[in-house]
């Protein structure tokens, strides 16, 4: 049923694979390559129409004027005004929901459960034109609270998924016993589960910053104002109306993949461990 481990098979196999892998290593990093070259790249070189050769020159002073020259410093800020308290209401209404679905039996569970699970099928498209015209209602259009708000109730369902299942693998003869010595469930939720939860918390938090900070389609669609918009939405607009600055495009897109990137490594260990915990036993 499973391929068998690259150690085991023939030479020829073996050859190949060690060449390919990094081939395919190559292509997959080719356009993040691209980005990063064109970012030290002197705009003498972009309006010559040297797009893809070698720079005349690396040009690091680009990075200094996508800050000068642009309100990307604004730009990153709102996207750590979304993003941040994004993470936290998703994780901790999803250990809330996830400790309910998981620890507690009733005739109505697993039905709660699929609604949860099933608002992550809705595509995002079909969601546009309600999500926008309650946004207005609300009176929270172009405003942080309007992204807030939102991937908070839609990354709550994938969240409440991924909490529900890992609390299910945690031994319940710990809530039993809790239970005979008399502990309130509140108590057995702060001071027994959630410290086992931290690890599935932390890899959570590093998916959820990562899908929020790197989100587009919500950006442009619930923020029209450049006082509020994120990262991902303002660096379509450091474009001039005439000239095309991708210079300036590009190191600002290296800019804002630097956080996540450096969240993913600083939580490295525990997000390794979230994901593989519970996978034997």
């Amino acid at each position: 049923m499973f391929p068998r481990p690259v150690q085991q098979v023939g030479a020829p196999v073996r050859i190949a694979y060690q060449v390919a892998l990094p081939v395919a290593l190559f292509l997959w990093l080719l356009p993040l390559i691209g980005v990063a070259i064109t970012s030290v790249r002197p705009a003498s070189d972009l309006a010559q129409g040297n797009y893809f050769g070698m720079p005349s020159g690396l040009a690091w002073h680009n990075y200094v004027e996508v800050f000068q020259n642009t309100p990307i410093a604004a730009y990153l800020r709102n996207s750590f005004y979304v993003t941040i308290p994004t993470v936290i209401g998703a994780v901790a209404l999803s250990t809330m929901t996830g400790f309910a679905l998981g620890i507690y039996r009733f005739r109505a569970n697993l039905l709660i459960f699929f609604m949860f699970v099933a608002g992550n099928f809705v595509p995002f498209q079909i969601l546009m034109v309600p999500v926008r015209d309650l946004s207005l209602r609300m009176g929270v259009y172009n405003t942080y609270w309007a992204l807030i708000l939102f991937h908070i109730a839609f990354q709550t369902g994938f969240c409440t998924l991924f909490m529900r299942n890992f609390i299910r693998a945690l031994p319940y003869e710990l809530i039993e016993a809790a239970r005979v010595e008399g502990v309130a469930e509140w108590r057995i939720f702060w001071f027994i589960v959630l410290p086992l939860m931290r690890p599935a918390i932390a890899a959570l938090s590093v998916l959820i910053f990562t899908f929020i900070w790197n989100d587009f389609f919500w950006a442009t669609v619930l923020t029209s104002d450049p006082d509020h918009q994120p990262i991902t939405a303002g660096l379509s607009s450091l474009n001039g109306q005439w000239i095309a600055q991708w210079h300036l495009v590009s190191a600002g897109s290296i800019l804002a993949a630097l956080p996540p990137v450096a969240m993913f490594f600083l939580m490295q260990k525990h997000f390794i461990a979230g994901l593989t915990l519970g996978a034997v036993k």
